[in-house]
């Protein structure tokens, strides 16, 4: 007899990736451009500075973003560390 319809292969469930996995995934992930983000945005503020040509008000616009994306660094990567530490807590 041919066998036409293949038969389905049970799987174990513990083989599937737990929800606090997948989750950690995701934060990683969206930390991770977040960083880039900000590390982009320190660029951008640097050039902005560079090119203010001694305009005060431009300057302080400057200044003022690169310290925003110099905090948005450490949030980042604090929110990094937070979630791979409770990760490995976790067991994920």
């Amino acid at each position: 007899m041919i066998h036409i319809i293949e038969t389905a292969q049970a799987g174990i469930i513990s083989d599937a990736p737990r929800v606090s996995t997948i989750l950690a995934s995701i934060l990683n992930f969206l930390l991770s451009i977040v960083g880039v983000l900000a590390i982009i945005a320190l660029v951008i503020s640097g050039i902005m500075y560079v090119t203010s040509a001694g305009d005060e008000r431009r300057m302080t616009v400057a200044k003022k973003s690169a310290v925003y994306s110099v905090v948005g660094i450490a949030v980042a990567l604090g929110a990094l560390v937070i979630v791979k530490n409770i990760s490995s807590i976790i067991g994920g």
